[in-house]
């Protein structure tokens, strides 16, 4: 009996100290939807936010918002997976487009949140504080954008660089009309 609770003890410690994803699927409108801290000021909609630069990269910074770009007009499937610290390589070849960039989560409540009425599809809990965001944009070339079928992987953790970077450009990168 005392090794079969000492093994559960040592598999629970194991299974705690992973990380934590989360899978989404949702509609959306506009080729975008949202990163946010709960309490942002979702200024989505300011003409310095979806700026061609950032349809080009696929990715709005606001204070405390992030907006992703999207291939289709409606369905979105992803994940996110919040990491104890920053991801180790990837292979990127499997990825049309990657792209990271910092936000603040003060509140401690990050969203997923569709366009254009900011719904709210998935909370995750985190400490407040200064984050990175890693998202990788798969099948992109998709044939009916109203059906769908592009994928978002999105990393999270912790980290003060808030510096939007580019790490693979997809070649077909082209600006939506998001309004």
């Amino acid at each position: 009996m005392k090794k079969i609770l000492i093994l559960m003890v040592i598999m629970g410690s194991n299974f705690y100290g992973q990380e934590k994803k989360i899978q989404f699927e949702f509609d959306t409108s506009y080729h975008q939807f949202y990163i946010a801290d709960k309490n942002s000021t979702r200024t989505a909609d300011s003409k310095d936010f979806w700026t061609d630069q950032a349809l080009s990269d696929k990715l709005a910074i606001g204070e405390n918002i992030l907006g992703v770009s999207t291939a289709s007009y409606g369905p979105i499937k992803g994940e996110i997976t919040v990491l104890k610290n920053q991801p180790k390589k990837r292979d990127f070849s499997k990825y049309d487009h990657i792209v990271e960039a910092g936000i603040r989560v003060d509140s401690g409540i990050l969203q997923i949140a569709d366009s254009p009425n900011f719904h709210v599809e998935k909370e995750i809990e985190l400490q407040p504080g200064s984050y990175r965001i890693r998202i990788y944009f798969s099948d992109l070339d998709i044939q009916d954008e109203d059906e769908g079928g592009d994928f978002y992987s999105i990393e999270i953790w912790r980290s003060e660089e808030t510096e939007k970077t580019i790490i693979k450009m997809h070649p077909k990168s082209t600006a939506h009309n998001n309004g």
